[in-house]
């Protein structure tokens, strides 16, 4: 018998997911509760990945022992809820299975350091009897352990949704926020059949963030730039101090928090954009460049500031969501220096600081990222009705 697809269900729904990100604001108890949970974390996961290596090395076998083998020998962990240390080992399973199916894209697991290594844990929630052992009040979580954690939900969950884990987080400006996973069924949407008139084609612009095929350019502020003054400012008063004293700390507070804001700054673009865009739009075709690349060769971060990598993962699930179609070109194909009327190519680059160009066998004049987006499109749509041809074959 076939297996079913994950998040399969049957007539005609599925199984979706979604997050909703909630700020905390516990108590001294309960930060002190969920500092020892990271650090209890922390040791579970380098004793199980140190227990693993020593047990490869003298029987030539994988194996990751449980969390129950170190409790005796630290007591410590009795402390803190079980389900967190439990999920520790879920996830170096988890590491260790993408490892051995592709090591080329997944490294080995790592040592976690309490210095670098991002504090957070995760938690399942459990319905018995007496009801679930997490669940969110008017204005706060429950969690095991910790009880009810004041807390701010930016939106509610809709009636049907599943609480089915929550991970506590902690950022490096000593914020705390939960992670709430819900789970529920939605009709499955009925594929949207681009056409010409309702396709877009986005072409990456390290000026403009993207430029559309019909001339349309989104201006996104250059966030780090602008902050760049500042953050100077704050590493030269941060390199005449005293490192560990207050006055060092509260600078390292604040530089913290404006690479924060930064970011936050960044991805609210960033969703404000593919949500109009996935809105407005039966299609998107995009071409994965390669931004790591160009980050290398440019100042100031260049594409790696934009976040456009965010906002290509953003449009993919968006468009997904609505039953609609990202379609992802050739990363080689000559967009540039293709001309959109007459199809000729070519034969050198065109550098990126001349904005336009002439075809020499027609006499078009382009605007190089217009032409860039329109010849996207093109092979986007073609792209499609290729893929739909060979799927009705």
């Amino acid at each position: 018998m076939p297996r079913k697809p994950k998040g399969a269900c049957k007539d005609g729904l599925k199984i979706q997911y979604t997050t909703i990100k909630a700020r905390l604001y516990p108590d001294e108890a309960q930060v002190e509760l969920f500092e020892k949970t990271f650090g209890c974390c922390r040791y579970i996961w380098n004793h199980m990945l140190a227990d693993q290596q020593r047990f490869y090395l003298e029987t030539d076998k994988h194996f990751i022992p449980t969390p129950a083998k170190y409790k005796k020998e630290a007591p410590f962990l009795t402390e803190v809820d079980n389900q967190a240390l439990i999920q520790e080992h879920n996830k170096l399973s988890q590491a260790f299975r993408v490892f051995f199916k592709s090591p080329e894209h997944f490294g080995y697991p790592n040592f976690k350091k309490k210095k670098t290594d991002r504090d957070s844990f995760t938690a399942c929630n459990h319905v018995f009897e007496s009801g679930p052992t997490i669940y969110i009040t008017k204005d706060g979580i429950r969690m095991t352990k910790a009880g009810i954690v004041r807390a701010k939900f930016p939106r509610r969950p809709r009636n049907g949704w599943r609480l089915k884990r929550v991970t506590v987080e902690k950022t490096k400006t000593g914020k705390y926020f939960a992670c709430i996973l819900y789970e529920y069924t939605v009709k499955e949407p009925e594929a949207v059949i681009p056409a010409p008139e309702s396709t877009i084609g986005l072409k990456y612009s390290m000026s403009h963030f993207y430029v559309a095929d019909s001339g349309e350019l989104a201006d996104a502020p250059h966030w780090l730039r602008q902050s760049q003054e500042k953050l100077a400012k704050l590493q030269k008063h941060l390199n005449r101090m005293q490192p560990g004293s207050k006055n060092y700390q509260e600078a390292v507070q604040k530089y913290r928090l404006l690479h924060e804001h930064v970011a936050n700054q960044r991805r609210d673009f960033i969703h404000k954009q593919s949500s109009r865009i996935a809105n407005g739009w039966d299609a998107v075709c995009v071409r994965p460049d390669a931004l790591d690349e160009m980050a290398r060769r440019l100042p100031h971060g260049g594409p790696l500031d934009s976040g456009f990598g965010m906002f290509r993962e953003c449009l993919r699930y968006k468009l997904a969501q609505r039953g609609k179609a990202m379609i992802v070109v050739d990363r080689y194909a000559p967009t540039t220096r293709t001309c959109f009327e007459c199809g000729f190519v070519q034969d050198s680059e065109i550098p990126y600081k001349k904005k336009r160009w002439v075809c020499p066998k027609c006499g078009a004049v382009h605007d190089r990222e217009v032409n860039a987006a329109k010849n996207i499109k093109a092979q986007g749509l073609a792209q499609y009705r290729n893929t739909q041809k060979r799927k009705a074959a």
